[in-house]
């Protein structure tokens, strides 16, 4: 006899006023939750699609203590042509779950993809969302191109927080987790006050609720994980090894990576902008720009870097 078909959790129903599951609230979700079972991971992946059925998709990635809703700017500029997947990734948000580094995070999303029956994707990723959508991209038939927003292929010439350090240690990580995320945010969204941009207020509302939700095992994840993987294989060699139409957006005035690392990417084959007058959130600070960027990329119509 063969063996029963795994059975999953019965999805939620979605809250309109706060996370799915035992997130604290604060934000309405406006996506569903696809049951996932992979190496590592086996549980309700929420997810959110805008746009036509049957329009070219697009997979948008969020970064490090963000959700789906750092996407609200630009879906609606790209929703008219293009189908829109949206996921919040493990260990945030209305996901939830276990923290994890970007090659579990993108064998969920491949079988996200595989449950929609998606082909021809083109995968965006913001920040640490772009290590997943790069992971992505090399492991999954069903990603044509790639889109890497404000992310450097590793942290050679990063500029972070002083004492980010200090949450890599379990116990006092745990107990300064809140208070640096706070900083952390403060910081971004500062950058994006002081420069005029009206997207500094929305940086920091955003960022308040989604910190809510993250699981506070992902600083070691992105701090001491993705540094060592990174040191072995960073996402320029990755790029160039997965070898698709690679386009990277890089924020002029990014105060965590700049755009030191346009020259890399440039050398692995992809087209590079650089947005002069833009931080770490170009998707926010400059929506307009950025999904200009994306569609002429994804009709072929971006030529010069």
């Amino acid at each position: 006899m063969g063996q029963d078909p795994p059975r999953f959790p019965r999805p939620r129903a979605v809250d309109r006023v706060g996370y799915v599951g035992r997130v604290r609230r604060g934000r309405r979700t406006i996506g569903r939750l696809i049951p996932v079972q992979v190496a590592g991971f086996r549980g309700p992946v929420h997810v959110r699609e805008d746009g036509p059925p049957d329009g070219p998709p697009i997979v948008l990635l969020h970064g490090f203590s963000g959700s789906l809703h750092w996407f609200d700017r630009v879906v609606p500029l790209l929703a008219d042509e293009f189908r829109l997947i949206r996921v919040d990734l493990l260990g945030h948000a209305s996901t939830g779950g276990l923290a994890a580094d970007a090659p579990l995070q993108a064998r969920v999303v491949a079988a996200v993809l595989a449950h929609l029956e998606l082909s021809r994707v083109t995968a965006v990723g913001h920040s640490f969302g772009a290590d997943v959508a790069v992971e992505l991209t090399e492991m999954s038939p069903r990603v044509a191109r790639l889109v890497v927003v404000a992310q450097a292929p590793d942290y050679l010439d990063a500029t972070l927080p002083r004492g980010s350090w200090l949450m890599t240690v379990p116990v006092l990580g745990t107990m300064l987790g809140r208070s640096f995320q706070l900083a952390a945010l403060l910081v971004g969204a500062g950058s994006a006050i002081r420069r005029g941009h009206p997207s500094g207020g929305e940086l920091a509302r955003q960022g308040l609720l989604d910190f809510r939700a993250l699981r506070i095992a992902m600083f070691r994840v992105v701090l001491v994980d993705r540094r060592d993987r990174m040191a072995r294989r960073p996402l320029d060699v990755q790029v160039q090894a997965a070898g698709k139409p690679t386009l990277v957006i890089l924020g002029g005035r990014d105060h965590f990576y700049g755009a030191r690392s346009a020259a890399r990417y440039v050398a692995a084959g992809a087209e590079v902008h650089v947005l002069p007058d833009c931080g770490h959130s170009p998707l926010v600070e400059l929506p307009d720009e950025s999904a200009d960027l994306i569609r002429r990329f994804e009709t072929g119509a971006l030529t010069d870097r």
